[in-house]
């Protein structure tokens, strides 16, 4: 039997996981659902909470819950959850286990291998980051592919003849947009653009300084920080209000109990209107906007030339988002395919033509960035020992392989540094330096000897690098797995130890997924379900007293609904009944 290798889609706010069944694409469901929501939590026990659980956590315990990680991948960075810190790479890691095993369950075997998409304008440090997140969740990343492309892939399988598209894709916390060529069953991207830290959670955050700013002015309060468990709340608010204005022209945001003034109860009561969140966002519209002609301009076309606009991510919801990109096009983008799902879905078609599955689509993906290395020479007429000089451009398809002739700059020289640079700026040491290396023992003679330089960046962008003195065959390579600051084999050792432990296993037992390790997971799932209620029990049972006489007949309710959905093991029954009485402890404790 081969091997199940698994897509992946991880992102900022929820993430998902596919495979290809019978020819078909299936997106994996678990309790929560299709989409697993991106949050990562421990309970009051130490008990961890993945999903909608940890979601839910959120807005009461904000100092025990991790949310859009996703932002901080590649980044020298600890995020504390509970009494531990972590890596961005080991929260990601969880979300990625918990799908692992969500996989696993489905198909009742181990799996180990998997696809998992990111954005097209990712750095090679992020991209790292990511393969490192998979091997702690206990994953071979077989390959990394772009969002887009993956999107253009579950849209474009099986078309016959020519066209061109592009793809918009504006997630939770990133954006990016790519113009695909496709003829027949070949896909190429032909060029891409974005920007890693726009999204959603930026519209969230001016919809929570809208809010604030109102609530204040509302109660005459000066500007001061609110609790976390009061912001936590408000996000929440202002995600929800975002969510209804997409399909309508005016959200309520209603929270009682808010803040208090003088001992005194704040609640909070407004109306947003589309018209005026739209005025809110509409500068990261218009950065949208740029980078979509920028990949234009990049791929040498105009807006006529494009046949088709894919529309990607959550959101691409957004009414100004379509309205923008039908007034710039003049056609209506094409959303039938699930925003959220459509990217798990690509990377699903990807696993399976890795694993040797007949599918329909040959990929033909793109360089993101430009790699290249420095020398002396000119800048704007003046001298500079740091030019830029880019072996491997920007939207060049891959595997590409590019070689370049230098020369040594002063007589009996002994050795050339190779810097390796990741960027677009004319001056080397303003890109991002993603490797170095020394070619030492160079032969004597006058300046101006001959060193060839040979950048190849494979499909699964990994970048060789090396450099040769053509005179003798003196040579020196370095290979960049995707990596600046990546993790030594120990300390990814280390992470899956963590990982592990936070989920109850052992590094003895089998950790993969199949027979008994599925049965041990929905083991450890009831118990830490069972531990999370009978906490919510004990917790309404002492507020019940202060209660309203409404909300404890409520309360009482929801307690015997709990226990009956404990005692039959039904847990759908028992998340929900769980959900609702964690929202009116939650309205009481405030």
């Amino acid at each position: 039997m081969n091997d199940i290798i698994i897509g992946i889609d991880l992102g900022t706010t929820n993430s998902e996981v596919a495979l290809l069944e019978d020819g078909k694409v299936t997106i994996i469901e678990n309790e929560d659902g299709k989409i697993l929501p991106s949050y990562v939590g421990v309970d009051e026990n130490g008990d961890l909470l993945v999903g909608r659980m940890a979601r839910n956590q959120f807005i009461v315990y904000p100092e025990r819950t991790v949310k859009s990680i996703k932002r901080k991948m590649g980044e020298e960075a600890r995020v504390r959850l509970g009494k531990d810190e972590y890596s961005p790479q080991e929260i990601s890691a969880i979300i990625l286990k918990r799908l692992k095993d969500m996989a696993e369950k489905h198909v009742g075997q181990a799996i180990c291998k998997a696809v998992i998409t990111v954005p097209a304008y990712f750095s090679d440090r992020q991209r790292q980051a990511t393969r490192e997140a998979g091997k702690i969740a206990g994953l071979e990343v077989v390959k990394i592919i772009n969002e887009p492309t993956a999107a253009a892939l579950i849209y474009e399988s099986g078309h016959k003849g020519g066209k061109q598209i592009m793809v918009y894709d504006l997630g939770g916390g990133t954006f990016d947009v790519s113009v695909v060529r496709i003829e027949d069953d070949v896909i190429e991207v032909v060029s891409s653009h974005g920007n890693n830290q726009l999204g959603g959670d930026d519209f969230d955050k001016v919809l929570v300084e809208h809010i604030l700013a109102a609530l204040y002015e509302m109660h005459g309060m000066e500007d001061e920080d609110a609790p976390a468990a009061s912001m936590a709340r408000i996000e929440r608010a202002a995600e929800a209000a975002k969510i209804v204005l997409s399909d309508h022209p005016f959200a309520s945001v209603e929270e009682e109990y808010l803040l208090e003034k003088n001992g005194i109860p704040v609640h909070l009561q407004m109306e947003i209107a589309r018209h005026d969140y739209e005025e809110m966002i509409e500068l990261y519209v218009d950065e949208t906007m740029e980078a979509v002609h920028i990949a234009l301009r990049d791929a040498g076309l105009t807006v006529s030339d494009i046949d088709e606009i894919l529309l990607v991510g959550g959101s691409t919801r957004t009414p100004l988002v379509r309205s923008r990109l039908e007034r710039e096009f003049g056609m209506t983008p094409r959303a039938e395919i699930d925003p959220d799902l459509c990217v798990a879905g690509g990377a699903a078609m990807q696993a399976a033509v890795i694993g040797g599955q007949q599918v329909n689509a040959v990929l033909v993906d793109i360089t993101p960035y430009s790699f290249g290395t420095s020398a002396l020479g000119e800048i704007d007429g003046e001298f500079s020992p740091h030019v830029y000089v880019p072996l491997i451009k920007k939207n060049t398809p891959i595997p590409v392989t590019k070689s370049e002739v230098f020369f040594t700059a002063v007589p009996d020289q002994k050795a050339v540094d190779v810097q390796v640079f990741q960027g677009e700026d004319k001056v080397a040491v303003n890109n991002i330096e993603i490797g170095r290396f020394l070619v030492e023992g160079l032969r004597k003679g006058p300046a101006g000897s001959e060193i060839i330089a040979s950048f190849a960046l494979d499909a699964n962008g990994i970048l060789k690098v090396s450099a040769k003195e053509k005179a003798t065959g003196l040579a020196k390579s370095i290979t960049i797995d995707n990596a600046i600051a990546r993790f030594e084999e120990s300390e990814l050792e280390q992470a899956r130890h963590k990982v592990r432990k936070l989920f109850g296993e052992s590094d003895e037992e089998d950790v993969s997924g199949g027979g008994a390790g599925v049965a041990a997971e929905e083991g450890r799932k009831s118990h830490a379900a069972a531990v999370q209620a009978k906490a919510l029990i004990e917790k309404a049972e002492k507020l019940m007293d202060d209660a309203e006489d409404e909300d404890r007949e409520e309360m009482v309710e929801l307690i015997e609904l709990v226990q009956q959905a404990m005692g039959e093991a039904d847990a759908g029954r028992l998340q929900d009944a769980m959900d609702d009485l964690s929202e009116i402890i939650f309205y009481l404790e405030s």
